[in-house]
């Protein structure tokens, strides 16, 4: 099973998830501040982590901008419920979910079901490819969902598991539009909601990233009220 860490400096937050996540046999490590975590997950990579944002020495957003630096490891955000700019900015950032407390433990499993799903569907599948496995190309974009591996005009454009998911669901079919609850089913399970604010954070972390590659990117457009289409070259 799939090994995950949990950052949070509260012990009782630590030690019952931890129960919730290994009665489901996942092998589960814990850390109890920013500082601490971020040599433990370089030392040694987890498949998929949870951060609290408040913590002491290195809160979850700058433990995050900093591993966004090396690895789009999937990360899931637990924030309070007065902490919405703090979501906002965190799905920006590239954390994949997040979950206001008090959170039920069950949803949070179902959550990390969801994301480590989408995670293998985007980077793992057989020697022979399906028609959603080959190598998606549109112009100077290049995707290839069996490695997870994304580029502009010959440059590496990293996404996390579901920005990668949402941007292919638009390049699949250039000029349709997508509306934000098909990029909902595109990039989440059924079992996992998300408001309209989320896939729209995703499309402004998206644009950054290939921004940061070229100024000029704008393959996606924005249809006010309506939703996204990728624009034909």
């Amino acid at each position: 099973m799939a090994t995950i860490a949990l950052v949070d400096d509260d012990r009782h937050i630590l030690s019952s998830v931890s129960m919730a996540l290994e009665a489901e046999g996942y092998e589960v490590r814990t850390y109890n501040d920013g500082a601490s975590a971020l040599q433990g997950l370089e030392q040694s990579p987890p498949d998929l982590a949870v951060f609290d944002i408040k913590m002491p020495r290195m809160d979850g957003m700058e433990l995050l901008r900093r591993l966004r630096l090396k690895t789009d490891l999937p990360v899931i955000f637990l924030t309070s419920k007065e902490e919405e700019i703090d979501e906002l900015i965190g799905l920006r950032m590239g954390a994949d979910d997040y979950m206001r407390k008090p959170f039920s433990q069950r949803l949070l499993v179902e959550r990390i079901r969801a994301v480590l799903r989408r995670r293998e569907m985007a980077g793992e599948g057989p020697v022979e490819r399906t028609e959603t496995e080959k190598i998606l190309r549109r112009g100077k974009l290049e995707m290839d969902p069996m490695r997870h591996s994304t580029t502009w005009d010959g440059q590496p454009v990293t996404l996390t598991v579901t920005e990668f998911l949402i941007l292919h669901a638009l390049a699949q079919r250039p000029g349709f539009v997508k509306s934000r609850d098909q990029l909902m089913d595109a990039a989440y399970d059924d079992q996992v909601y998300v408001d309209d604010r989320t896939i729209d954070s995703h499309i402004k972390r998206i644009r950054k990233k290939f921004r940061d590659v070229a100024d000029e990117f704008n393959a996606i457009e924005t249809l006010y009220g309506v939703g996204y289409r990728y624009k034909e070259a």
